[in-house]
């Protein structure tokens, strides 16, 4: 079988050259209602407390930086914007120093999750026979041996890196399997991730170079599979239509762009998250070794108090919402951490409660982008803590000042030190 047409000239459609680009402005924030950032370190080491500050006396701050933009830290502001698609637009989805030009609205450079309506109905409508609770039981079993087969490389050490020993390997290899990439490339997924998710600073033209590895290593996987296919999501992708046709190749590049990055890092940070959590609070540790039947309502309790990810939207037209003076092409850092922290909306919202009953969080997003593959998260996150308290009962962090977060809009362990016993 020849290569198919589509995929014969290698276009990278992520950081194109259409758009606009911002001036990049780093260091310390000046104050957080008027000049915050995503990117500085004081955001990574602890964002809660800079939004619950914000939410009690400026709940919908601003900053000049990235071009201008707003965060809305109330659970009900960030609602309204999620479901909002008529004032708000999906194109764009990292707050970074490059807009992706308005023409390519409704589907964006990594659909759906950068669709407008009504494109995005059908890009979505796509994926969801993947993602099923059915589909994902299947997977379940081997993700569960990969994690024993993963503490079983840790036996004998007495400090472990959770993060990047365990919690980043999981959905990288589950992610993988679905797409039909080699496992081995583990490693290029993870700077892959860097690049998209870390990066936004860099200069515009060493972004775009590490955007292009990206997407020229995703055309190389395409036209193997297209060579070669396979019963996965990546062969899927080439034969899907949409109205009647083929895909573009930019959306079947985009959309495993998205699988691989966004699927990738906001379940590794979750499961780092919810160690680290359990690690520097014995009592609820503990409590889920002796009640494991509890790891899947402690499990919603991590994915609210630490939910790893932070989208963006861009302001369609000039506006006054809510009180602030929104422009057109204006960012908006749509926090759902922010959200899932907010008191009017959660009893003892600051506190992780593992055994709290009603919790309608939004870490997997709210409106028409929420999560596609919650299901394939919550699977991996649940067993990967319930294989860790099995194997792993005992553990405590060896030096909480040597773990580190990861900057941007997903945020989790990069760096997770545990003293195992």
């Amino acid at each position: 079988m020849s290569v198919d047409d589509r995929f014969s000239e290698q276009e990278t459609p992520s950081e194109r050259p259409l758009g606009t680009r911002s001036e990049i402005i780093t260091g310390p924030v000046s104050d957080w209602a008027t000049d915050f950032s995503h990117t500085e370190p004081e955001w990574a080491a602890d964002p809660y407390a800079i939004q619950d500050d914000l939410r009690g006396r400026c709940p919908i701050a601003h900053t000049e930086r990235f071009g201008g933009g707003w965060l809305p830290t109330r659970y009900e502001d960030v609602a309204a914007i999620a479901y909002d698609t008529d004032n708000f637009s999906s194109r764009s989805i990292v707050m970074s120093n490059f807009r992706a030009a308005r023409e390519l609205a409704p589907v964006g450079s990594i659909p759906p999750i950068s669709s407008d309506p009504p494109f995005h109905h059908h890009a979505r409508k796509l994926l969801l026979p993947a993602f099923t609770k059915s589909a994902v039981a299947k997977r379940e079993a081997a993700t569960r041996a990969f994690c024993h087969s993963l503490i079983d490389l840790l036996e004998g050490q007495e400090v472990v890196d959770a993060a990047r020993d365990y919690a980043q390997h999981i959905p990288m290899r589950v992610i993988a399997d679905m797409l039909g990439f080699p496992p081995e490339d583990g490693p290029k997924f993870a700077r892959f991730i860097e690049s998209a998710l870390e990066g936004i600073n860099l200069p515009a033209d060493e972004r775009v170079e590490r955007m292009g590895q990206v997407f020229a290593y995703l055309l190389e996987q395409i036209r193997d599979h297209v060579e070669n296919p396979r019963d996965d999501l990546t062969t899927y992708l080439i034969n899907a239509e949409l109205g009647g046709a083929r895909l573009d190749p930019s959306h079947v590049s985009g959309t495993i762009a998205l699988l691989l990055i966004a699927g990738i890092d906001t379940t590794w940070s979750a499961i780092g998250a919810s160690l680290w959590h359990l690690a520097r609070t014995p009592a609820d540790r503990e409590r889920l070794v002796a009640e494991p039947e509890l790891v899947p309502t402690a499990m919603e309790e991590f994915l609210r108090a630490y939910a790893p990810v932070t989208m963006a939207r861009l302001v369609k037209q000039d506006m006054r919402w809510r009180g602030v003076d929104m422009k057109a092409e204006d960012w908006i850092l749509l926090s759902f951490p922010a959200a899932n922290r907010d008191p009017a909306q959660f009893d003892r919202a600051d506190e992780v409660v593992i055994d709290r009953e009603v919790n309608r969080h939004a870490a997997f997003g709210l409106g028409i982008h929420r999560c596609v593959g919650s299901h394939l998260a919550r699977m991996e996150l649940r067993v990967a803590l319930e294989v860790w308290l099995e194997r792993v009962p005992a553990f405590s962090l060896a030096d909480p000042d040597a773990v580190t977060w990861a900057t941007g809009q997903v945020r989790g362990p990069r760096t997770l030190p545990l003293r195992i016993g």
